[in-house]
């Protein structure tokens, strides 16, 4: 029965020792004081961002139905995201125009998306391949 004490025991000083840990671990330096403070403030850091031009990637959609792309022009900054969402009764692709557009390249979609994520400023042309006449622009600012 001693050995079945002796488990006991090591448990509680575990517990105590793990309890004393996560405590101590509340107290760091400054660091971690000041981080701590920021995040609970969710003003400041909405107002540091803008102070500082940073911003989150964004996202436009293009839908493309009834033989057209909707918008056919749209206008994102660097970083963003432009989504394509199919929803035709033929199928269709997003082919970028010249070299700069080389890598807008979509497979055939009649139902489905497909996305481009845009990360050098510039206009970027795109047709589809299957309907030449359909036609759209992307800018990034």
């Amino acid at each position: 029965m001693p050995s079945v004490r002796r488990i006991g025991i090591v448990r509680v000083v575990t517990g105590a020792a793990l309890a004393c840990a996560l405590l101590l671990s509340g107290c760091g330096g400054d660091e971690s004081g000041s981080a701590a403070t920021t995040t609970r403030k969710p003003a400041r850091p909405t107002s540091t961002v803008q102070q500082t031009g940073e911003r989150k990637p964004a996202a436009a959609t293009v839908v493309v139905h009834d033989m057209k792309f909707s918008p056919d022009e749209v206008t994102v900054g660097v970083g963003d995201t432009v989504t394509w969402k199919f929803d035709d009764k033929v199928p269709h692709t997003v082919q970028g125009i010249g070299d700069k557009a080389m890598g807008i390249n979509s497979p055939i979609f009649d139902k489905g998306e497909w996305s481009y994520t845009f990360t050098t400023p510039g206009t970027y042309r795109y047709l589809c391949s299957l309907h030449p006449e359909m036609r759209g622009t992307v800018t990034v600012e």
